[in-house]
């Protein structure tokens, strides 16, 4: 490993941008010790020279006022070879605030104005590198422009050439002061801003915003099913399925063991099938999706929209961003709560994600699940996910407390998404999933097919069978998936798919599935997050909601129809 570059700036500024044009896909996430503060290390290479670079996660100050900040200020207080501060050239006084007090610290610093494009050379380069006494160049991270000259800087900074940046912080004022001398000329709106202002309006803002949530729900739908349907399951059904049957066939005598391989919970083909032919496509589409969403510059356009919503739960706009990386996985989603300085509305948004947020594989599992019956069932699954999401927000808050405080949200140029930069997030999530993901889910599959034909999952269904037939009225079998959704949250839906449900029996399993207890990760991030007895409360709680709910609609159906 060789010296440490630090990659630091404000949030939505392009900073990811630049780290993945230097380091390619050699990246790895991890969490700073002592906080479950997620950042980027990679290995890159500038002249020959090897190195790694830290992408420190995105702050707007260094008060060390939550996690973020803390893990930032720690970072810089460590001994790098130098900094790379990314500013952003539409927004020069913020990111000018944050570079003075990076300078701050005394660390060799050079820096690199991104998104100069949007202000068309309206930054005048040579006065901010004299008034903060620090090289500075141009980038355009989503095109590449720049990133050769910002590489030769890197070798400065490694060789030692770029002295000690000299303290200068005195404040908002200097901030100010500084932005106004470096700016060359007044700026003037163009169609991409008048379209970014337009956006945050009620009007036409709310109807664009449904209109684009729906057409990205479609695309994710359309995508993986598509994918499912035409690609990866009729690969697998034809290439890999059959020849592995024969040879286990071949090989093995009638038997467990044989059934353990390859019968109903066969784990040579469910390993396979489950995660890769059914939970990878919509993977695929979804962070195909939010990687759209977040290039282009639409989500805080999106967080100013909801934010009269969810201030109705105490919340504000800006917390939509754990919310949606809850789609991805509640993991994170609670994890980037630490931004958050109140801890009651950090418990607010970790209840909803866990209560009713679906992650991407288990919505891969539930489109897989219901779209071959019927699209409206998707629809209004998702539907009630969201209705579900405001009440239990609504009641959290009241129960706890909560206060409302006004957003503060910082809105950037709306952009069009570089598709390179687009693959290789992309490319990146997916490795992610088969990393974290498919090998637990793997494991789990696993032990499953040995518990089910030794009888044990049996045994349990026998105990379960009151609950089960009863009172959610879903064969016997359906405890199973029950069982296994401790572990994995998709595993609660995945073996319903060969069970033949009719489509009250598919909706009540759905509910249940949804608002179910969360799988064993999250709950070790919410002992650490928010300690043992609100992990066991929100545990107790999502267990009792989700066979209280789906027990209504079973019953009140099976009235009705």
């Amino acid at each position: 490993m060789g010296q440490e570059i630090l990659l630091i700036g404000p949030p939505n500024v392009g900073k990811s941008v630049l780290f993945n044009r230097l380091t390619g896909l050699d990246v790895s996430m991890a969490n700073y010790p002592g906080t479950t503060v997620e950042f980027k290390k990679g290995e890159a290479k500038a002249d020959g020279r090897r190195f790694t670079l830290i992408d420190v996660p995105g702050t707007y100050d260094l008060k060390a006022s939550n996690e973020a900040e803390k893990v930032a200020v720690e970072m810089l207080s460590g001994s790098p070879a130098g900094a790379v501060f990314v500013l952003d050239a539409k927004n020069l006084e913020s990111s000018i605030h944050l570079l003075l007090q990076v300078l701050d610290k005394g660390i060799p610093t050079v820096a690199a104005v991104n998104r100069s494009d949007l202000v068309k050379g309206r930054v005048d380069l040579e006065r901010l590198s004299a008034e903060a006494g620090i090289p500075v160049i141009r980038t355009v991270a989503v095109e590449g422009e720049g990133v050769p000259q910002l590489e030769e800087l890197i070798v400065r900074l490694l060789d030692g050439t770029v002295p000690p940046a000299r303290p200068l912080f005195h404040g908002w004022r200097e901030a100010e002061r500084i932005a106004g001398r470096v700016r060359a000329a007044p700026e003037d709106g163009g169609r991409r801003e008048r379209w970014g202002d337009l956006m945050v309006r009620p009007i036409p803002g709310i109807p664009l915003a449904i209109i684009i949530l729906i057409l990205i729900f479609a695309f994710v739908v359309g995508l993986g099913m598509g994918l499912r349907r035409f690609v990866l399951m009729p690969f697998f059904e034809a290439f890999v399925f059959p020849p592995l049957t024969a040879a286990v066939e071949a090989t093995v005598a009638e038997g467990m063991l044989r059934e353990i391989l390859v019968g109903e919970y066969g784990f040579l083909i469910k390993s396979i099938e489950w995660p890769l032919g059914l939970v990878l496509p919509y993977i695929i589409s979804f962070y195909l999706a939010l990687s759209i969403l977040e290039d282009s510059g639409y989500l805080p356009r999106l967080a100013v929209l909801v934010d009269g919503v969810f201030r109705r739960m105490g919340l504000s706009g800006s917390n939509i961003i754990p919310f949606l990386l809850g789609y991805g996985c509640a993991v994170p989603a609670i994890m980037s709560t630490r931004n958050m300085s109140d801890r009651r509305k950090r418990v607010v948004v970790a209840s909803v994600v866990c209560l009713s947020v679906p992650c991407v594989a288990q919505s891969g599992a539930f489109i897989a699940l219901l779209a071959e019956h019927s699209l409206l069932l998707v629809v209004l699954l998702f539907g009630f996910s969201l209705m579900a999401a405001f009440v239990s927000g609504a009641a959290i808050s009241r129960l706890l407390g909560v206060r409302r405080d006004m957003m503060v949200q910082e809105i950037p140029e709306l952009l069009l998404p570089d598709m390179r930069m687009l693959g290789k997030k992309l490319l990146l999530r997916v490795r992610h999933f088969l990393k974290d993901g498919v090998v637990p889910m793997v494991v789990i599959i696993g032990a499953a097919s040995v518990l089910y034909e030794t009888g044990v999952l049996l045994r349990v269904s026998d105990l379960m069978e009151p609950l089960v037939t009863g009172w959610l009225g879903l064969p016997k079998e359906a405890s199973t998936p029950l069982i296994l959704g401790v572990f994995r949250r998709e595993l609660a839906v995945l073996p319903l798919l060969d069970m033949g449900l009719g489509t009250l029996q598919l909706m009540t399993a759905s509910v249940i599935a949804l608002l179910y207890i969360p799988c064993i990760a999250v709950i070790g991030v919410l002992a650490k997050e928010f300690g043992l007895k609100v992990s066991a409360v929100l545990l107790l709680a999502t267990l009792a909601v989700s066979f209280l709910v789906g027990g209504m609609i079973a019953q009140a159906g099976m009235l009705l129809f």
